[in-house]
């Protein structure tokens, strides 16, 4: 059973940046797409963004297209997410995730990842 570790999170004023960390204990990490999810109070878990293998793809949602950046270190076994220009609706529980399947392309949806970290909160104030 693989474990993701994010790191990261924090306070930070609206406009202001962060860099949120992912680590995997596994040795396949190279097999998985992977991605990043949030959640804010009282809403459902959404896609924010998702990363090919070797990271030669990847896919965004519309709210954070131009302000987000993901990226992974395979042989750190770490995956990234660079968020800049934050607002305040980006408030959220941040969580890391490993594609269900190993060797497949980078996926938008939540069923298509099937481990989990534990999250890290970001809040922005305005």
């Amino acid at each position: 059973q693989v474990q993701l570790v994010e790191s990261g999170g924090g306070l930070v004023q609206a406009g202001g940046s962060l860099r949120l960390s992912c680590t995997a204990s596994a040795i396949t990490f190279t097999n998985y797409a992977m991605g990043w999810f949030r959640q804010a109070p009282g809403k459902e878990r959404e896609f924010v963004a998702a990363i090919s293998r070797r990271g030669g793809g990847a896919d965004y949602a519309e709210s954070v297209k131009g302000r987000f950046t993901i990226s992974r270190d395979n042989a750190k076994n770490a995956v990234f997410l660079q968020m800049n220009s934050l607002r305040p609706e980006d408030t959220a529980v941040y969580y890391c995730a490993r594609a269900r399947s190993p060797f497949t392309g980078v996926a938008g949806t939540e069923a298509d990842f099937g481990s989990w970290g534990q999250g890290t909160q970001v809040t922005v104030s305005s």
